[in-house]
């Protein structure tokens, strides 16, 4: 498996997204958490409750930062003002490095705030790999980018989504959040082979890995966040860890969100995995 750059941190094992309905428990009750992942937009502000609870944090656990809205995918660059503001945050939290999703959300200046997938092309490959050089020599920590789960394909795309998230990583030489419940997803409304998706990345660029759960419909299965992974998710988590190796595992629930024991009794499965790992290796 050999070493890897972008995860020097595989000692932080299993960690939890921090939401506003847990404050109250986790600054009273200090539970044991691996680490904690803070959505990077939601304290970008000059103060405040927010980043007045963010310092409680700070003071006993480690911070992962993870962005919704660089869309390393869209032609313009971020605005230096968003940067800075995201930089002074970078150096708050001291967080090892920061994600966000390969994909565009935005068209001169009309953002969609959705993360919306990108065609698979040599041209689109290069275009957002410089963006990641830019936004990582800006901020001076590595990024890195995230899998989307998708629910459409471009007819111009020219390979698969492996490829292109590989195609992407090298020119950018940056890491991979590898979420194993979106390839899942992926998978299923597309048809190919999960396992052969994670077998096909660079492994030694995967910094982290998100699971969550997600909700079926009729035709089309939808990255919800709303449950706990199932179990064809969790075997994929098991089948990329046999790849990358001990790699620090965030649990993803953003809606329908339970008691923070719950979110934990869920997260500690992944810690578990994590510790048979490290045991076997």
């Amino acid at each position: 498996m050999g070493s890897n750059k972008f995860n020097q941190f595989s000692d932080l094992g299993a960690g939890i997204g921090l939401r506003v309905p847990h404050y109250k428990h986790i600054l009273s009750e200090k539970p044991l958490v691996g680490f904690f992942e803070i959505i990077s937009e939601n304290f970008l502000v000059d103060g405040g409750r927010p980043l007045e609870v963010l310092d409680q944090i700070l003071e006993q656990y480690k911070v992962i930062q993870h962005g919704v809205s660089l869309y390393f995918g869209s032609p313009e660059k971020p605005s230096r003002d968003h940067l800075k503001r995201l930089k002074a945050l970078v150096r708050r939290t001291g967080t090892p490095w920061m994600a966000d999703h390969l994909c565009w959300g935005s068209v001169d200046g009309t953002y969609t705030h959705d993360l919306l997938p990108l065609p698979y092309t040599k041209v689109t490959a290069k275009l957002a790999a410089e963006k990641i050089r830019y936004v990582q020599d800006t901020l001076e920590i590595p990024i890195a980018v995230e899998n989307l789960s998708s629910y459409a394909e471009f007819k111009s795309s020219t390979m698969n989504e492996w490829e292109f998230l590989t195609e992407v990583v090298e020119q950018a030489d940056c890491g991979i959040l590898l979420d194993v419940n979106n390839v899942y997803v992926s998978s299923q409304n597309h048809k190919f082979d999960p396992k052969h998706y994670v077998a096909s990345i660079p492994h030694h660029r995967v910094a982290q890995i998100h699971i969550a759960g997600h909700s079926k419909f009729e035709n089309v299965i939808i990255d919800t966040h709303d449950t706990a992974p199932i179990d064809p998710v969790w075997d994929l988590y098991d089948f990329a860890l046999t790849k990358v190796g001990h790699t620090p595992t965030l649990l993803e629930w953003d809606a329908k969100i339970p008691s923070f024991d719950e979110v934990k009794e869920v997260s500690n499965i992944a810690a578990s995995r994590l510790e048979k790992l490290a045991i076997k290796e």
